[in-house]
């Protein structure tokens, strides 16, 4: 017969089974203090070992006789079973006859009675070694009389028993209380034998399961060595995993990804917070083709947070699930064999219930944990909300999901009428969490609510709808991480903390922890192991976490949060600093830049909660000074500034400030709507330094808009005012407001005048800003004049000035100007350096990037170089869509459309027999193709302020 290669391997694990149950007979005998137990735990042990033996000697060859003799040890069992209860039976009436008397005061009855017991057991024990001693033939022959030889023992420790209790009972007449006292310890060394042998009798019985399975094997084992071939896996006891999920969109990725990592058996942990669809890859994984084919049944799945936190019920629950049949094991000692015997995929859901480090036993586990990561023919998952799992495991990212596979999951469950971008807008808000998103979907559902319905509720009630009728929530989820131990031992102020990044969209800046929370000791651990719990996450130096958490954390009532007002506090202290070019802390104020959105959410709230706090609304004209200067862009606050009262106190000044920032975005016709209203506001209040301010601007938006006249006028009203109230520096900004207007209007010389007013109004220390801006428009005019020279001296004197400061803002039109000059002088290259330089000081500012772009786009469109033109003149119409600059938006279409007809008709011009030299003394623009004459004449000189088009371009009309 055929030896099977892998009987070795399979015989040493059935003697390490039986070595273990050996091994708890000896342990149980040596922790037993009556005789009679002693033995019978002895004699116990000496059957397996007889076993044992018979395994060592005739496994290779006689693995069939072993399993008839396991079946005869079975047939046995419940004989040696009654053994164990005539011990029983024995330890009690020795309890009950020996209670309150020390062993050297009994009887002599009793004593002879006890010897009696003591050598029936011992002549038991000498026939079961004798047993062992026989061949294995002669123990194959006589298996079945041992059936007969366990009765006749079981029959002699019967007839001693009633011997005993018959001299008992004689003895009980003999008086005892003068010795009563001195007797009291047998009674505690017997109390525990019943509790011994009725724990070997339960492992004795579960050992029946362990030694059936062995039995399976080797009958497989048989079959293959006959030439039989068994299944490719054999069948497995213990516990199946759970159904996977019916759907598991966008995760396909991923969980191939696992899959190859399980089948080199690499331990695998899927890290995250609660509801991201850690269990659903699990189970996928485990359900999947490959896995199956690899592991068969021998794929597991424990959920930790199914039994109490600690060594032992682990341990147990392990033992079940894996079908090891094991009954509350110590360590994993008894269960290796099992573990080691067979490739196995296990893995361990909600791990952070019994890896928490605060938790019970949590070193403990985590040793186990990590022990059972080592077996090499074990592939060990974890699924964790806790990043505290052990070394040398792979973590694959967890990604957000895709639009298209978040909404996927929303219509499998509820599609009311097909697709809609209502509830794609639901989905992004959710920030496409998985469990979120299937909570919303299954509310619906129940209710039947249809998509409208379902985001008017969202938007009233939001984390309410995140609750099916069966009472499954977002909420439950979040509140099993609130109740770990880690979280429970970061303190009285962890919970608050939580609720102030809860509050701010985008989190908490991690530069920032010191002076906003500076009265919160280990505030740095407490957000480390916020992160740890998957609470929060990090990122671009945020701590911040997943919407549907944020919704269900943030403070209800934000005015009622103390750790929030001191944080608010902080953040309105920092929006009061004065923010202008020149002066202190301008450029500590780009810290506005990476925290736009939170200041602005906090002025959103407390704004709707008080409308009448002067802190408040100073806070707001602040933050809207810092957009202005370091991050132009639109508010959501506009509503509620418009919303105040005529007679609110603050009302005027913020909507200048609303319009100062639709100016800068190039939105001129809201600019002067938003002034027009703030005029009237003023003009009503009688309050001239504000009426003067609000004409200013206003000058300002109808230059914008071409309207100079009116700009004038304006800009020469605001001026009288501030005459008369003495105001110096406003008096130097009306003047160089109007050498633009004039400059726009071709009134060089009253232009050049008005500028040198302002630069006799400046002082040279203290108002560089000013200065350099008056410069540049002295630059501007004179090039007008064709003084080349003087222009570029005074953008040279404007350069230093910049430069000096380091103000990108004045840098960038600067260059801006230069680009102009030399593309009007046709010195293209130089025009592109200028305008390549200006962009590179655009860089945060995207209205003036798009201002560079459309420059570089002219001066190809005066090159003819029309595709490069298109190109340019489409990115800048991009960008102005995005900020929603209408007017820009407006003009930019335009030429784009006349470089769009310069490419159709470009070729009939270039044959025109037209020469252009004197564009000043003959206006170029009564011709019909007058738009591409620079196209056509690339070399031919004109005048750009003659069409309303090219006129735009001039950097003299931007405000700035």
């Amino acid at each position: 017969m055929a030896t099977n290669p892998q009987q070795p391997k399979e015989r040493d694990g059935v003697v390490t089974t039986l070595n273990v149950f050996i091994e708890a007979f000896t342990l149980a005998k040596e922790i037993s203090s009556i005789t009679p137990a002693k033995a019978v735990f002895g004699s116990a042990a000496v059957i397996l070992t007889t076993i044992k033996v018979r395994c060592f000697l005739f496994h290779a060859t006689a693995s069939l006789q072993l399993t008839c003799v396991i079946q005869e040890f079975f047939a046995n069992e419940q004989d040696y079973i009654e053994l164990g209860q005539n011990c029983v039976e024995i330890g009690c009436v020795l309890d009950r006859g020996t209670q309150g008397k020390g062993a050297e005061h009994l009887s002599q009855l009793v004593r002879d009675a006890i010897n009696r017991l003591e050598t029936t057991v011992a002549e038991i024990e000498s026939k079961v070694k004798e047993q062992s001693k026989r061949n294995a033939a002669s123990r194959l022959l006589h298996a079945k009389n041992d059936k007969e030889k366990i009765a006749g023992w079981s029959s002699d420790l019967n007839k001693i028993l009633q011997i005993f209790n018959t001299e008992l009972a004689i003895d009980t007449n003999v008086a005892v209380s003068s010795v009563y006292n001195l007797v009291s310890g047998i009674h505690k060394i017997v109390s525990g034998t019943h509790d011994i042998v009725l724990d070997t009798k339960n492992a004795v019985s579960k050992s029946h399961n362990l030694l059936s399975a062995i039995h399976q094997t080797m009958v497989k084992q048989q079959e293959a060595s006959d030439g039989q071939s068994p299944p490719a896996h054999a069948s497995a006891r213990g516990e199946s995993p759970p159904r996977p999920p019916r759907a598991c969109f966008g995760r396909d990725e991923l969980i191939e990804t696992v899959v190859d990592l399980a089948e080199k058996f690499e331990p695998v942990a899927l890290i995250g917070a609660g509801g991201i669809g850690k269990t659903s890859i699990a189970l996928k994984v485990l359900h999947h083709d490959r896995i199956k084919k690899r592991f068969g049944d021998n794929r597991r799945f424990i959920r930790c947070d199914k039994f109490p936190a600690s060594l032992p019920h682990f341990l147990n629950r392990l033992s079940e699930v894996i079908g090891a049949g094991i009954e509350n094991p110590k360590d994993l000692t008894p269960l290796e064999p099992f573990l080691s015997s067979k490739e196995m995929i296990l893995f361990l859901d909600n791990a952070e219930s019994v890896l928490d480090p605060q938790g019970t036993d949590a070193r403990e586990i985590y040793e186990v944990v990590q022990e059972l990561s080592r077996f090499n023919n074990i592939c060990l998952g974890i699924t964790s909300r806790i990043t505290t799992v052990p070394p040398h495991f792979k973590h694959p990212t967890i990604s957000t999901l895709s639009t298209e596979a978040a909404c996927d999951i929303f219509y499998t469950i509820y599609d009311n009428g097909g697709r809609s971008e209502v509830i794609s807008d639901l989905i992004r808000q959710l920030d496409f969490h998985a469990l979120s998103i299937t909570l919303l979907a299954t509310t619906a559902s129940h209710n039947l609510w249809d998509y409208t319905r379902l985001a008017e509720e969202w938007n009233v009630q939001r984390a309410q709808v995140l609750q099916t009728d069966y009472n499954e929530s977002l909420a439950a989820t979040i509140e099993l991480s609130l109740a770990s131990p880690t979280f429970c031992n970061l303190g009285p102020h962890a919970r608050d903390l939580l609720g102030v990044v809860a509050f701010f969209p985008q989190g908490i800046n991690e530069k920032n922890l010191d002076w906003l929370f500076s009265t919160i000791p280990n505030r740095k651990n407490i957000f480390n192991k916020f992160c740890v719990l998957s609470l929060t996450s990090r990122s671009n130096n945020f701590i911040t976490m997943l919407a549907p958490i944020r919704d269900h954390l943030r403070p209800q009532d934000p005015s009622l949060s103390p750790l929030l007002c001191v944080t608010k506090d902080h953040y309105f202290t920092r929006l009061s600093v004065f923010v202008n070019p020149g002066e202190p802390g301008f450029e500590e104020a780009r810290w506005i830049v990476f925290e736009d959105v939170n200041s602005e959410h906090l002025l959103d709230v407390f704004t709707s909660i008080d409308t009448n706090s002067d802190v408040v609304w100073d806070a707001f004209v602040g933050f809207m000074r810092h957009l202005y200067w370091h991050k132009r862009r639109y508010t959501v606050l506009g509503p509620r500034v418009e919303g105040l009262a005529d007679d609110h106190h603050s009302k005027p000044t913020c909507l200048i400030w609303l319009a100062r920032l639709s100016y800068i975005l190039g939105n001129y016709s809201e600019q002067k709507r938003l002034l027009s209203q703030a005029l009237k506001l003023v003009r009503e209040r009688e309050d001239d330094p504000q009426v003067a301010e609000t004409l200013f601007n206003l000058s300002d938006a109808n230059q914008a808009l071409g309207l100079h006249d009116e700009g004038i006028q304006q800009t020469k009203e605001a001026l009288g005012i501030f005459e008369r109230l003495g105001y110096t520096m406003k008096q130097a900004a009306c003047w160089v407001d109007l050498s633009r207007l004039f400059h726009l209007e071709r009134r060089l010389d009253e232009a050049e005048e008005a500028a040198l007013h302002a630069i006799d109004l400046l002082p040279e220390k203290g108002q560089e800003f000013k200065l350099c801006q008056t410069h540049r428009i002295l630059g501007e005019i004179h090039e007008a004049k064709r003084e080349k020279e003087k222009a570029i001296d005074h953008f040279e004197k404007a350069f230093g000035i910049a430069s000096t400061f380091g103000w990108r803002d004045q840098l960038f039109w600067n260059h801006y100007s230069l680009a102009g000059l030399f593309t009007r002088e046709d010195e293209f290259d130089k025009a592109h350096s200028h305008i390549d330089q200006a962009k590179s000081h655009a860089a945060d500012d995207p209205f003036k990037l798009g201002r560079a772009m459309e420059w570089k786009a002219y001066i190809f469109y005066r090159q003819n170089q029309l595709e490069d033109a298109l190109s340019d003149a489409l990115g800048a119409l991009e960008i102005y869509e995005k900020l929603g600059a209408s007017t820009a938006i407006v003009d930019c279409k335009i030429f784009l459309e006349k470089i769009e007809q310069a490419v159709a008709v470009v070729q009939d011009v270039q044959q025109l027999p037209l020469q252009v030299t004197d564009p000043i003394s003959r206006s170029w623009t009564q011709h019909p193709l007058s738009p591409f004459l620079s196209l056509v004449f690339p070399n031919a000189i004109f005048d750009c302020t003659a069409d309303p088009l090219l006129r735009r371009f001039i950097p003299g009309c931007l405000l700035y």
